[in-house]
């Protein structure tokens, strides 16, 4: 382990951080709404913090091995989310506790959307902003924007590429060059923020509304500059571009850049994970819409569809956004919403969730051993579109899904020992690890009740749904430091 090399880049990228400081900052002084020294003193911190630990060892310049990367990754990740709280903590509105703060603020980074802050109407536009800004910046990893920029400076990017996004991708290089690569996703990730801003704003939206909604649903954050979320806005048409944006995040987003290379909208119709991306998320449409109208949730057939597709696409791209709080809804429908998380986006998306191929495989996995019962010699291969996939990715789609149900367990028992009772333990865990936000029960609208280890248990479980399980893992186990 190069921990040299390791703190030279932690230091680099948090002095890279401090510079997130600076819009909310000039928000701040926009409407001067008094939190301009919060960011300040912020900005100073994690500034001073990253310089020193990069003048330490700043001629330890040498080329990452993939072990490192999961180090820089792991670190970075968690000592983002403590940086990111000094805003909060150093604020007097909102006046929140450290543990909240921490919360707060790897909820922002991971994309969850989870909240402890309530009155969020009565909040300064600087920390909206600046909540709304956490989502985006974490939406395509913070990490895949450094590899960017870091080989300016001396470092490769390759090995924090692949520790960011274990698991099946649709290519590992979608250009030659893994920078070019980082710029693609980042040129398509900001052109789709712009579009949504603007539709948001053409919408009915204040442009100040518009740009932070956009933030978090090309994130798909879910976190709202309102207490109502979308609801707020009491908008069909604001809602419906919503679900679009999010459908559209919630695809790979080297398909988009396929499709976009190629001009043709066809690549979408040939992937597989696509096909069931969107099968699901319409069954799930149907199922909630039917549902809302036949149990008189909702008396007209337009207030069941609209909420009802609302609803199943913002809680199975894992967004969060609400217009209604689907916790009370019949709990046939809650439920099968809930579990619509644990599919999630695709592969490559901003959404979370066990993602789409990985549910795609096991199915196919699960269907080829019946054949097997029926001919226990015949060779039958796991085919996704014209690709064989190899045993290798499908042990590997075991081992998440393995390590995914203990870890998922275990939290689940830990929060139940803190005292809270079973739906809220298992939807706040499942809320949680899946990078969704809003649960069931307790924490149907915000997270402010749970006690401070139910918080700090969740804050474990959002960092290892961002990181897909592995990347977390892996610096757990002993043989990761042994020589």
């Amino acid at each position: 382990m190069q921990f040299a090399a390791v703190q030279r880049i932690v230091g680099i990228l948090l002095m890279l951080f401090s510079l997130t400081m600076i819009p909310p900052a000039m928000v701040s002084f926009w409407y001067d709404d008094g939190a301009a020294a919060a960011f300040s003193i912020a900005f100073v911190v994690i500034l001073m913090v990253g310089g020193v630990a990069w003048s330490m060892v700043h001629s330890e310049i040498k080329e990452l091995r993939l072990r490192d990367g999961f180090m820089v990754v792991g670190m970075f990740w968690t000592v983002l989310g403590v940086s990111g709280s000094l805003p909060f903590s150093l604020s007097e509105n909102p006046h929140i506790s450290l543990t909240d703060s921490v919360f707060e603020s790897i909820s922002g980074l991971t994309t969850t959307g989870s909240t402890v802050i309530v009155g969020l109407d009565d909040l300064p536009p600087s920390i909206l902003y600046y909540r709304q800004q956490l989502q985006w910046l974490g939406g395509m990893g913070i990490i895949v924007l450094a590899v960017a920029v870091l080989p300016m400076l001396g470092i490769g990017g390759m090995q924090l590429y692949r520790a960011e996004t274990p698991g099946p991708m649709k290519d590992s290089k979608l250009t030659p060059r893994i920078t070019e690569t980082a710029k693609a996703l980042w040129y398509i990730y900001l052109g789709l923020t712009i579009a949504c801003t603007l539709a948001y704003w053409a919408a009915g939206m204040t442009l100040f509304d518009a740009v932070c909604h956009a933030f978090s649903t090309i994130a798909i954050g879910g976190f709202s500059t309102h207490d109502a979320s979308m609801g707020y806005f009491d908008s069909t048409l604001i809602e419906m571009i919503a679900v679009i944006f999010l459908l559209i995040s919630g695809v790979n987003f080297a398909l988009h850049f396929v499709a976009f290379r190629r001009q043709s909208i066809t690549i979408y119709l040939q992937d597989s994970e696509f096909r069931f991306y969107i099968s699901i998320l319409a069954l799930v449409a149907v199922l909630a819409s039917f549902t809302l109208h036949s149990t008189g949730t909702y008396e007209s057939w337009h207030e069941s569809l609209t909420k009802g597709i609302f609803q199943a696409v913002s809680i199975g791209t894992t967004a969060g956004f609400t217009t209604a709080d689907y916790s009370v809804w019949p709990g046939f429908i809650a439920i099968v919403l809930l579990f619509a998380s644990f599919i999630g986006g695709c592969a490559g998306s901003t959404g979370g969730g066990i993602k789409v191929i990985r549910f795609l495989l096991l199915i196919k996995q699960g269907l080829r051993e019946i054949m097997r019962l029926i001919h226990p010699s015949a060779q039958i291969p796991i085919r996704v579109g014209d690709k064989t996939i190899t045993s290798r990715v499908v042990e590997a789609v075991w081992g998440f899904f393995a390590l995914y149900v203990a870890s998922f367990t275990f939290m689940y028992l830990a929060l139940a020992f803190t005292g809270l009772d079973l739906m809220t333990s298992f939807s706040a865990v499942a809320a949680s690890i899946n990078n969704l936000g809003p649960g069931l029960a307790e924490v149907g609208t915000n997270y402010a009740s749970l006690n401070d280890p139910a918080k700090w248990i969740l804050c474990f479980a959002m960092l290892l749904g961002r990181l897909e399980i592995f990347t977390l893992l892996v610096l757990l186990t002993p043989a990761y430091w042994r020589k």
